[in-house]
């Protein structure tokens, strides 16, 4: 499939060719106020939701009901086997 493009041709005037620069660079401008209006509104939004997550995480009661002898450990146990493979790296 041949995908053809007709070429975009200049204008020869000089007060339009300052037209569309101007407006081209209006566009960028908008664009670039409008992408920071979002960007500004997600980081006051995002900040929110932490600092309620905080506020609710703060406020739960720490309860000590279960004894020491049954905490669970953070550490996963279990067996493990290194697999060297390819050509040894001399150290």
């Amino acid at each position: 499939m041949y995908f053809f493009m007709p070429s975009m041709r200049r204008s020869r005037h000089p007060l339009a060719r300052a037209l569309s620069l101007l407006l081209g660079v209006a566009l960028v401008g908008l664009l670039l106020v409008f992408g920071l209006a979002v960007a500004g509104v997600l980081l006051v939004g995002g900040a929110i939701v932490l600092a309620l997550r905080q506020w609710k995480h703060s406020r739960t009661p720490v309860t000590s009901a279960a004894p020491a002898a049954q905490h669970q450990p953070a550490v996963l146990e279990g067996e493990f086997v290194v697999v060297r493979q390819g050509r040894q790296v001399p150290h």
